[in-house]
């Protein structure tokens, strides 16, 4: 087995982003946090103010003998929008942004890459203003928002949110899907 790397995604609320990962095979864990902000061990009701400047993130260890980066984040631009700033939907402050917080500069070039050929081949509408930038202050979220989507699949926001983002991952990255 390849060493395992760490990446940390932002792409709205965190339960759809670890809904999808969680069902990526290579992807070892998925935990959900805030990160890139400048509060120490922040807690969900203070991220949600916005003060914080942390977002709601995904933090990802993988096996880059299984999956690599740039697919990783091609399954990541694929199940949210990256040209919504400071929103997703109907989540709208900082802490929904769209983030790639790396902990490789390789991690760095291929999402630096993968943007730069999304925007030339014209595949969003608006600009691509994802945040690419190194992973700063991680704090785990708390344990109710672990798993979220596992625990709570009747919620509605995992019926009408996080359900269609992981059956558009299944369809499309059918080959990436966990057995």
């Amino acid at each position: 087995m390849s060493d395992s790397q760490t990446l940390v995604l932002a792409g709205g609320c965190f339960w759809c982003t670890e809904a999808v990962f969680k069902q990526v095979r290579g992807v070892l864990d998925v935990e959900s946090g805030y990160s890139n902000g400048q509060a120490t061990a922040p807690s969900y009701e203070q991220v949600c103010t916005g003060a914080t400047g942390c977002a709601e993130v995904v933090k990802l260890v993988y096996d880059p003998g299984q999956i690599g980066t740039r697919q990783i984040l091609e399954i990541f631009f694929l199940v949210h929008d990256p040209t919504q700033l400071n929103r997703q939907g109907h989540d709208v402050g900082t802490q929904y942004r769209s983030g790639v917080y790396f902990t490789t500069a390789e991690q760095a070039d291929v999402a630096h890459a993968l943007i730069r050929e999304m925007s030339q081949d014209g595949l969003y509408d608006g600009a691509i203003v994802t945040e690419v930038a190194p992973l700063a202050h991680y704090f785990p979220a708390e344990d109710y928002h672990q798993d979220f989507f596992e625990r709570n699949p009747t919620q509605g926001y995992c019926v009408a949110t996080a359900a269609p983002k992981v059956a558009k991952f299944r369809q499309t990255f059918r080959e990436l899907v966990k057995a």
